[in-house]
């Protein structure tokens, strides 16, 4: 079978990068699959810290292959690609207890750019650009592209995104929100490393409950939210770290946090 997905684990980050260049990473089903075996990894194994999505090549990644699904024929229905491929995927990034940091090295189109903005920290080329690009053939944005964008920049500009097939440069995606940081060119990478390398070090199972507390949030009235904070607040403070953080800063070093 050939291989779409790179991994590599080192220092507590799971380095998973999008491997199909020549296709400018857009995905086919056994390369979604393989995304989502290696989240289910990062998933399962303690030893995993963090999460870093990367891509090779020119590209983080095109969105959908559309001859795969063109191929499949007028029968075939497409919402079978978003349940078996996509889907999967965005949960596996919002349900992972772990922080995931997006690096988009290029253009980030359709269900390439929704993937990363399902993630927690997303950091982007200067020269990448960000586009729904599935106003041009009829179709709406999948990958949670419908929930996600009205949140992250509000509905006016989430309308623009996908009506007008607007393109978002680097630069303008930090400047309202869409993500956390434009980085100059030749520095993303070192700018990634620095951000993992202490997401790795820091109280990993404390990340894990604010990021059920944010999913809650999409979701929950003010009373239901104040309550759940208050539950996971509990399950923080009866975790290792939490300990650690506090003697650490009882007797003024550095604390030594396990991510559990």
């Amino acid at each position: 079978m050939d291989t779409y997905i790179t991994t590599d684990l080192e220092n507590g980050i799971l380095t998973v990068t999008l491997d199909r260049p020549d296709k400018l990473n857009s995905f086919v089903e056994p390369m979604a699959k393989q995304l989502q075996d290696a989240l289910t990894d990062a998933k399962e194994n303690d030893d995993i810290r963090c999460v870093l999505l990367t891509a090779n090549g020119k590209a983080f990644c095109a969105g959908q292959d559309l001859p795969e699904v063109v191929d499949k024929g007028d029968d075939y229905e497409l919402g079978q690609t978003v349940r078996k491929s996509y889907n999967p995927i965005i949960k596996a990034i919002r349900h992972l207890e772990k922080p995931v940091v997006c690096v988009v090295n290029g253009t980030a189109a359709g269900a390439g750019a929704n993937l990363a903005l399902a993630c927690d920290i997303v950091l982007a080329d200067e020269d990448a650009v960000f586009v729904q690009s599935f106003s041009k053939i009829g179709l709406i944005p999948d990958s949670g592209g419908t929930f996600f964008l009205p949140r992250l920049v509000g509905l006016q500009r989430a309308n623009a995104m996908y009506l007008l097939d607007e393109k978002i440069s680097a630069q303008k995606a930090e400047e309202i929100g869409l993500i956390y940081k434009s980085v100059e060119n030749g520095m993303l990478m070192a700018e990634a490393n620095a951000i993992t390398d202490k997401l790795a070090k820091m109280p990993t199972k404390g990340f894990g409950l604010y990021k059920r507390a944010i999913n809650q949030s999409l979701s929950n009235n003010l009373d239901e939210h104040l309550e759940l904070e208050a539950d996971l607040q509990t399950e923080a403070g009866n975790t290792h770290d939490y300990h650690e953080g506090v003697q650490s800063f009882l007797e003024k070093r550095k604390p030594d946090f396990k991510g559990k």
